[in-house]
């Protein structure tokens, strides 16, 4: 199933249009499937139970050494195969792990949009990582010296909740309305076109 449809997609980049009439800042919004693949989490957990299953078997059974050996190889085959099915694989990762490779890429995607190149560095990225649940909002400089953070993390709850909610395009539509709401009051619209970046949904599979 699909985390924006095409509709949804359609409706975010309406909303981005409209609320960068109300302000010279910036808003690019970025939605990624995965902010990593985590190809080794799953195979550092079959490593562990590979080598924490002689322990089992010397204690709990007669079995041989090279039986125990065998049982060893298979568990930890096994293991790596069917931890590879990615609802099991993202399942495996630690949330602290999943957090620190969103955020990242949250950081990677304020640098590739551009958006610490625009005129008076007031650019805003609003990044969703749909397979951490994770969101985040990135203010520029300029923008980041005169709003607060609690600012963008109440913004940022809204978004994380509707996102729960499976309210992905309405977590959205609100995060960019409120994200202008706070960027026309510090940074009005300007005489000239500011319209320096992309305002439509950019969709990373």
């Amino acid at each position: 199933m699909e985390f924006v449809s095409t509709r949804d997609q359609i409706r975010i980049s309406e909303a981005i249009a409209t609320a960068e009439k109300k302000t010279s800042g910036e808003i690019v919004a970025v939605v990624a499937a995965s902010s990593d693949h985590y190809i080794f989490v799953p195979l550092l957990w079959a490593a562990l139970a590979a080598l924490a299953t002689p322990a089992a078997l010397f204690f709990f059974s007669n079995f041989a050494s090279e039986h125990i050996y065998m049982a060893q190889l298979a568990v930890f085959a096994v293991l790596a195969v069917t931890s590879q099915w990615w609802p099991i694989r993202i399942a495996l990762v630690p949330r602290s792990v999943k957090r620190a490779r969103a955020h990242r890429h949250a950081m990677e995607q304020f640098l590739a949009q551009n958006l610490h190149t625009t005129k008076g560095r007031t650019g805003v990225l609003i990044f969703v990582s749909a397979a951490e649940r994770f969101a985040e909002i990135i203010a520029d400089e300029g923008i980041y010296n005169k709003v607060p953070p609690e600012t963008w993390d109440r913004i940022v709850q809204e978004l994380t909740n509707n996102i729960v909610r499976r309210q992905v395009s309405k977590g959205f539509v609100s995060a960019i309305q409120m994200s202008a709401e706070v960027l026309a009051e510090h940074f009005p619209p300007g005489s000239a076109n500011h319209n320096e970046l992309p305002n439509h949904l950019i969709v990373l599979e």
